[in-house]
């Protein structure tokens, strides 16, 4: 299994995911160009994918969907509540490609076998996914007000994980959004923290040469930098020592990260 960070950031987010003759985006929320450029600098066919995973009808996760379904006869993957949601949005798709994946459910894909479980979020039914191959497990979450231990449990022990590092609390306090916009992303149903990020990593990574890629950085609340400190400082605290065991990266909207193997 190998996956690639195409986008990720209120620009766009799109995770890549393939294994054998299986391929999959998590979400596509970008143009149909932007997305074809995206699957040119990772070397793969956009023509080949097994499907879309959407996770929540937000316009950053699924402004490509309607696009690369119709152009490239792409099937799509949603749980009705979000279906429902996001039709308005990505327009007419053909009955033979619009798919129920509900949520707490596991559907196998070859020796692929994908979970989705719920998230915490601003949205009518929001979902992510781990990815299940020969023992080997990846957990994308970006998008979430906190993380509880449900979903700890879930994602316990991945490989590798796509994990939200959103704001710094003090960036966004002190910022200049209004006091809305703060509230909700603060909110349970907003996003999740640099702190709170690196907390719940310390509770659910285990293994060395585990791959943690930082995701849905807020370009005007947070620096990279500072994201990656909070999550090392935390590893180290309880013996996960980042550089030795943990390989921190992050990513935006600009490049896509280089295929991985998890």
């Amino acid at each position: 299994m190998k996956f690639s960070v195409l986008a990720s950031g209120s620009t766009g987010n799109a995770v890549y995911v393939e294994s054998g003759n299986q391929a999959f985006i998590v979400d596509a929320g970008l143009t149909g160009k932007k997305m074809e450029q995206l699957f040119a600098k990772i070397d793969r066919d956009i023509k080949k994918l097994s499907g879309i995973l959407v996770t929540h009808e937000h316009s950053d996760h699924i402004k490509g969907v309607g696009v690369l379904a119709r152009k490239y006869n792409v099937p799509v993957f949603a749980n009705e509540k979000t279906w429902q949601a996001m039709t308005p949005s990505v327009g007419n798709i053909p009955l033979d490609q619009r798919f129920q994946f509900n949520m707490e459910t596991v559907q196998a894909f070859g020796t692929l076998e994908i979970e989705s479980f719920g998230v915490s979020h601003d949205a009518a039914d929001p979902m992510f996914y781990t990815f299940h191959e020969n023992g080997r497990k990846l957990a994308v979450i970006t998008d979430t007000g906190y993380v509880s231990d449900r979903m700890k449990g879930i994602i316990r022990g991945a490989d590798a994980f796509v994990f939200e590092s959103n704001h710094d609390v003090n960036m966004l306090q002190m910022g200049s959004y209004p006091w809305s916009t703060k509230r909700r992303i603060l909110s349970d149903v907003g996003h999740v923290s640099n702190e709170d990020a690196a907390i719940a990593m310390s509770d659910v990574v285990f293994e060395k040469d585990t791959h943690i890629y930082l995701s849905h950085l807020s370009k005007d609340n947070n620096m990279k930098d500072l994201a990656r400190l909070s999550v090392a400082q935390t590893l180290q605290s309880v013996g996960i020592m980042p550089g030795e065991f943990v390989h921190l990266h992050d990513t935006d909207a600009e490049e896509p990260t280089k295929l991985v193997m998890v």
